[in-house]
């Protein structure tokens, strides 16, 4: 078969030699007529490229829809490669026929130097056997890969859109298979590997005339899709050389696998970190004193407080899972109700599980204002069930699901179980006196907050004025702005404690409490201490924090904005300068605050004292219908929630 090839071979290479007088330019001829004969392949091989980058931005929104599951990532890949018709060994037909062509080669070679034509010697050194200027033939056919390579990470429509590991991959391959071919074959094959690797470069171009890859290719499309995989591939990523073990990996792999070893979960509870704990807490402890549920508890943080609980409880199960690993975890999660307060489920990293399509979400809010202001339009739409802290959560969110088409969901008039927390501890420490009025500055952390805006204004106004100042700023301000952080306090240095703190510690709810009025801006830390404290807050309106840019399509104020003037007063940042005037009034005025925030507070946050029982209650209920539907009517081995009046579903 090699010598009917060679015999093909001889057809184009003696013509190519008749023409030319030289052996060493007919090959460089033989080169260019083949490439032109296998034209038609590089087109098809050019249009398979642009199929597998057309395939690019599906391909990469599977991995992030997987995350972390390579079995079901392979199993929807090959799905979506035959419905595309996508061929993968396609891009193997060039190379196996440019080896078939160097085998046919071997002959011709051997036929022209046998010849002892003069100027042939050359042609038939090997440079493993003959040594001697040979050495030369696999250096340029190195150097030819290094070029093509270079070239086509740039033209190529494929190989300029692989990551910097598949393009360092594809080029070592090639300049190491051209180096090993010039080293064991004779130089004039060597020359023709050499002559391809360049001719390849100007094909590859012509190819891209011919079928222009942006005609077919949606580039801001892949580049979106790009973004979104690298995003979660970054997310949590380790902060250490890519060679060094992550030190928590043993620990997660355990967790991970004795999570999946647990058959029959009914409740699973979903916490970002350790300060989440408290949004549960009461619902949690409900459930321990008033049946035998077992409480599932997965965390991205390994220091979260519920470790050290679990081991005062047997009944609660604590994992410790990282953020990207807890991605794979949600997919295939496998309980009957599934407990957080994750907003935007569905819309980013963290999925509902494919597994089980009968698992129950239920969302627990992080503060008691509204749902159509700084939480994303669609951040609620993929849960099954919402524990609403009050009426204008249950307003805001039916007037959503109308106004967009949504299947409602089941909303729990429920209450905010932290309120009741705080409101018990504040009361603990209520009588005791203050030496003098404490004014707690308290912001949130966006872009143009008190602390960037006007702190310096708001500190100097009062001090000296017989008050004590605390400033305490959002912990995500201080991770992100450290140097900010520091220059504030730099200003204002030298200061009595006594009468100007900056507090750093944020484990404690004390400062809360213990202060008289609050400042703040759009931060909801003015719900948690105005309705636990009965005290009043100044509002500071800095540039209004915004998740939802269609908020007043709802036509419902938010109440982040309708409370500002009912449980305090709210300042513009031209008005700052009435804020000295405004302290001593509100502090002035206490009794008559106290009982207007009393009376907004009754009317705002359902069930209040009781948003632990509700919730429990609420949740075991939901197990037990989960378990019920899923056996048959059979309602398990629960206890029944103990007798009291039910929270209301709307």
């Amino acid at each position: 078969m090699m010598e009917v090839l060679a015999d093909a071979l001889s057809l184009i290479m003696q013509p190519c030699y008749d023409l030319t007088g030289n052996w060493w330019v007919a090959i460089l001829l033989f080169t260019v007529i083949v490439k032109i004969i296998l034209m038609p392949m590089a087109l098809w091989c050019q249009k398979n490229a642009i199929v597998m980058v057309q395939l690019m931005p599906d391909l990469n929104r599977l991995k992030v829809k997987y995350f972390g599951d390579a079995e079901t990532i392979g199993e929807k890949q090959n799905e979506l490669y035959k419905e595309k018709h996508y061929h993968p060994l396609l891009s193997l037909v060039p190379l196996a026929v440019q080896i078939l062509i160097l085998f046919g080669l071997v002959d011709v070679i051997h036929r022209i130097t046998d010849n002892g034509a003069p100027g042939t010697e050359f042609l038939g050194l090997i440079p493993v056997e003959d040594g001697g200027l040979s050495w030369v033939m696999p250096v340029l056919a190195g150097v030819s890969a290094i070029i093509m390579g270079f070239a086509q990470n740039r033209i190529n429509p494929l190989q300029r859109e692989q990551s910097r590991a598949e393009k360092n991959t594809t080029n070592g391959l090639s300049i190491a298979l051209s180096f090993v071919l010039g080293i064991f074959v004779a130089a004039g094959m060597a020359f023709y590997w050499v002559c391809s690797n360049l001719t390849s470069i100007a094909v590859q171009a012509l190819c891209n005339v011919i079928i222009k890859p942006r005609k077919y290719i949606d580039y801001a499309d892949l580049e979106a899709s790009r973004e979104e995989l690298e995003g979660l591939n970054a997310l949590a990523g380790p902060k250490r050389k890519w060679y060094q073990r992550n030190p928590l990996g043993k620990r997660e792999k355990a967790d991970y696998k004795r999570f999946f070893g647990t058959v029959d979960k009914h409740l699973v509870f979903y916490s970002e970190r350790s300060g989440f704990y408290k949004y549960f807490k009461g619902a949690i402890e409900w459930l321990l004193a008033n049946s035998d549920m077992r409480i599932h508890y997965v965390t991205n943080d390994p220091n979260d407080q519920i470790f050290a609980l679990a081991e005062k409880n047997p009944r609660i199960f604590p994992y410790y899972i990282g953020e990207q690993k807890a991605i794979t975890l949600m997919m295939k999660m496998d309980a009957d109700v599934v407990v957080a307060t994750l907003e935007d489920l569905e819309n980013y990293y963290l999925k509902r599980s494919y597994v089980r399509k009968d698992t129950e979400y239920v969302f627990f809010f992080h503060h008691m204002t509204s749902t159509h202001l700084t939480p994303h339009e669609d951040a609620f739409d993929h849960y099954d069930a919402i524990f609403c802290a009050g009426p204008h959560q249950v307003a805001e969110i039916e007037a959503a699901e109308r106004k967009r088409g949504l299947k409602p969901k089941r909303l729990v008039k429920g209450g905010y179980d932290l309120l009741d927390q705080e409101i018990a501890d504040y009361e603990a420490v209520a009588g005791r006196q203050n030496e003098r009025p404490v004014i707690l500055i308290g912001p949130s952390w966006q872009e143009g907050n008190i602390l960037d805006s006007c702190a310096d204004e708001l500190i100097g106004s009062v001090l000296g004025k017989g008050y004590r100042i605390i400033v305490r700023p959002h912990p995500e301000y201080t991770k992100r702005y450290a140097a900010r952080w520091e220059a504030l306090q730099a200003r204002w240095a030298g200061h009595d404690p006594a009468e100007l703190y900056f507090e750093s510690d944020f484990s404690s709810n004390e400062s809360t409490f213990s202060s008289d009025i609050l400042v703040t801006d759009w931060s909801s830390i003015s719900c948690d201490f105005s309705f636990s404290t009965l005290k009043p807050t100044i509002f500071i309106d800095t540039p209004m924090k915004v998740g939802n840019p269609r908020w007043e399509e709802l036509g419902l104020e938010p109440t982040d904005i309708s409370l500002r003037n009912q449980i305090g007063r709210s300042l513009a940042l031209e008005e700052v300068d009435q804020f000295a005037d405004e302290v001593a009034s509100m502090l002035a005025e206490r009794a008559s605050w106290h009982d207007r925030i009393r009376d907004v507070r009754a009317e705002f946050v359902y069930n209040l004292g009781r948003g632990a029982e509700v919730a429990g209650e609420f949740l075991l209920e939901t197990v037990l219908a989960k378990q019920a539907e899923r056996e048959g009517g059979k309602a398990g081995k629960h206890a029944a929630p103990a007798s009291s009046e039910r929270g209301e579903v709307a």
